[in-house]
Formats: C-alpha cells, structure tokens, sequence
C-alpha cells in the first residue's frame, strides 16, 4: 500500500479502462475518486486531493468508508445508506447526503456514485463525485444551518436537491424550525444567489396593505400615497422571494398571488401598466394548507402551484443529537449573549426537554441562563422549569437486551450464526446501535 496519497500507481493491474478514467477526471472541477467493487480507493483527481487529502493519511488503496466516517464496515452496515450498494442494485447511479471526515473536520458532503462497465456489462468500477455542502454545518457554527442528525440531513438532502432548479419550495413545519434560515440557504445554493433575497411576513398584513407592499403602489392610489412605491416583487427581481406564513395571506388576496406566480406579471395598486417579474419563490408556513384548502380558508389552486417541492423540516425533539452542537454554537456567538460554557448535567436535561418552541425556545432559555451564570457556568439551577419529553414504552425484553449488549455481546456475537444485520434484529435494535456498541469493546 503506497504511502503517498497522491499517487494513483495502485490502479494498476485493474485495466487500462480505470487508468483512461483517471486521466479524464484529472480535468474535472470537482473531487472524484475511482473505487473498486471491494470499497478500495483506486485513484483520486487532483481536485479531491487539494479537498479532502490530509497530510501523512495515505488514502489510495484504503477502503473508502474508513477514510471517509473512520467506519470499519461498509456504510450499509453501519446503519447508513450505501450508494454503492444501492448503484449495484440499480446499476445506475446513487445520490446521498452523508457527514464525511475531512481535514476540517466533519463536514456534510453530497456524494454521486456511478457505476463503470466493462464490454461484458459487468461492474468494474465506481467513479464517486464529491461535493461539500456550504449552507449547513456539521460543526458548531456563528451563524446558518447547523445539524447532522438523520432528521436534519433528510431535510437538507432535499434542500440539496431543489436547489439549483427553478421549482417553488414550500417548507413545512413547526414554529421555530428554522425556516427563514433553510430559506436563505435555497437562495445561497441556486442560481440567483447573486440577486436580492426579499422577505416578506404575511402575517399581521390586512388585504390592502398585502397588496401594496407586495405590488407597490402609483402616486395617488390611495390617502397617503404621495410618491410611486416600488413593491417587495420589484425589489427581488432576479432574485428570490421568501413568503413566511404564507397561511395567512388575505384569502381575497390569494387569486393575485396565483396570477403572479402563474403568469410572472402583476400591476402596482392604482396602476394600469403590466410589469413582469422574474423571481425564485420559496414559501413557508407552519399551518396545515391542506386542511385549510379543505375547510375553504386557503385556495385549491395556489396550494397546488407554492407545493411543487415541500421539505418537511424536523422539530427539535426529534434532532436530540443536534442540540448539544446547537447550544455550543449559541454559547458560541459574542453578538447573542456574553461568553459563557455549560456543564454536563445542564446540557442532559436539554436534551431531554420537549421543546415546544423549538430552536428558537432553545436560543431563548440560553440567553435567559447565561444572566444567571455569574462564574460563566450555566448548570441546571439556570435553567427555567420545563415539561419533559415522555419516557418511550418499555418493550418486551428491553431489560434482557440491554443485559447482553453491557455484558455478554461478546458471547451473543461468538454464538450467533447469522450475520450482524440479523443479529441487530434479533437483539431489537439497529445495525448503527449495534456497530457503535461493538466498537466500544473492540470488537467492529
């Protein structure tokens, strides 16, 4: 195994095929790798090399899910999606989104694996494309996105892919979610995000004041109106408009908002001459549309029309492995509150609270206990008094499984003849849990 990870030497005796592949991706913009059917790394463009190569930590030759999660078993097996594996049941390409270890540390990468055939149809490569995602982080961060539990990836994932096209996305979810931030993040990662983002509160807006904010107005439209007002739709122009609580626009309201978005034109109130918009829409709400479309309050037509794309964003009781990163990158931010740390049992009852209010509850008991922390520790005397997240229902033989996975897995693992899949089933838990377990005794 070569010790300089910039040598593709160990593509050899493979074929001529994956030598010609190297040299061709040596031309691409983007990190790529060449993998074998058995996981190992042939060969790298100098793209990933710049991106992802660390110093001294030889990669040519290593299996990929060892460089890329420090994993000992292949994705699949760890309890993560395989693009591999789903590229080989296709036979076409595979996409996921996936937390990789990188010289910066873990990063979220978007990663494309498609398969290479010989003259017989037989798989003899992979060719994998790399892609970091800028808009998310999977470190503590001073400001954007920042999550890496499933929950949170599904949903950038989808993010991910909407992106870059033109299609309205609509996001969905409790108040407090995030989805101002997940909005700007579909503006970053498009096209447009060279033009304005314009963010427009639907809430608390009568029908003419909607109107006229959104249209703009001519001089003399109305009482008070002594200068022509350009509207929030000419203000996004080659850009994006984000509709918060898109719920509550004036039900009269909504059949010009369709007709803008159907047609691209609209008028100022008061004004006769056709403009035309050009605009990415992006809406939000944490209302249920649907049941509204049902009882009458919200427009069959320009539900369908806002709901080509939902991403339904997670609540922060389901993101549990989130909020330890999110507290330290609140405490993190001198703008938000003064410098200060938290202890372990503070940050325990954090992650077992129900959050009701989400992260923006979470910033808010932060900031309300960092005044109490005259030493800069907030422990759990800081914080205000809270429900807690339900206990989940014991389940038949939880007490057993917990007994063997503390104290015999070692002799339930000698003595099963199945594989680690069917063992993990067997034991009632997932194959993630029972590769973390074994690695803490040695045994991955």
């Amino acid at each position: 195994m070569p010790d300089d990870p910039a040598k593709p030497a160990s593509i050899a005796p493979h074929c001529a095929q994956v030598q010609s592949l190297v040299s061709f991706l040596e031309h691409e913009a983007q990190p790529m790798i060449v993998l074998d059917p058995d996981y190992n790394i042939l060969a790298a463009n100098d793209a990933y090399r710049r991106q992802f190569g660390a110093a001294g930590k030889p990669f040519i030759g290593q299996k990929c899910y060892r460089v890329s999660h420090h994993y000992e078993l292949p994705c699949d097996q760890a309890g993560e999606h395989c693009p591999m594996k789903k590229a080989r049941e296709l036979r076409g390409p595979d996409r996921v989104l996936h937390i990789h270890h990188t010289p910066r540390g873990p990063e979220h990468v978007d990663v494309e694996l498609r398969p290479i055939f010989d003259e017989h149809g037989a798989i003899t490569a992979y060719v994998e494309r790399l892609s970091t995602v800028r808009s998310a982080s999977a470190q503590p961060s001073g400001d954007g996105l920042v999550g890496r539990s499933p929950a949170f990836n599904q949903a950038l994932a989808a993010l991910q892919r909407v992106a870059p096209s033109m299609l309205p996305v609509l996001l969905l979810g409790e108040s407090g979610t995030g989805k101002e931030l997940f909005a700007r993040a579909v503006h970053a990662t498009s096209a447009r995000a060279g033009g304005p983002l314009v963010v427009v509160d639907c809430s608390g807006l009568s029908e003419t004041l909607f109107e006229s904010e959104l249209f703009g107005h001519e001089k003399g439209a109305f009482t008070g109106a002594a200068l022509r007002k350009p509207g929030l739709v000419e203000t996004a122009q080659d850009g994006t408009i984000f509709l918060d609580e898109i719920g509550d626009v004036p039900l009269a309201m909504q059949v010009k908002l369709l007709r803008l978005i159907e047609t691209g034109t609209y008028r100022r109130v008061g004004g006769v001459e056709t403009l035309h918009a050009n605009f990415r829409l992006v809406a939000a709400t944490h209302k249920r549309l649907d049941e509204m479309v049902a009882r009458g309050q919200f427009r069959q037509d320009l539900y369908y029309r806002i709901n080509a794309f939902p991403i339904e964003l997670p609540p922060l009781r389901e993101r549990a492995d989130d909020i330890a990163l999110l507290v330290n990158s609140f405490l993190a931010r001198p703008s938000a509150m003064r410098t200060v740390s938290i202890d372990a049992a503070a940050l325990a009852q954090l992650q077992r609270r129900a959050w009701p209010g989400n992260i923006r509850e979470l910033r808010n008991v932060l900031e309300r206990a960092s005044l109490f922390a005259d030493d800069g520790v907030i422990r759990v005397a800081h914080l205000p008094p809270a429900p807690m997240q339900p206990e989940p229902a014991p389940k038949a033989g939880t007490g057993e499984v917990a007994d063997v996975l503390t104290n015999a897995l070692t002799d339930a693992l000698a003595g099963f003849a199945g594989t680690r899949s069917e063992l993990a089933a067997y034991l009632g838990i997932s194959e993630r849990t029972l590769y973390r377990r074994l690695k803490r005794q040695g045994q991955a």
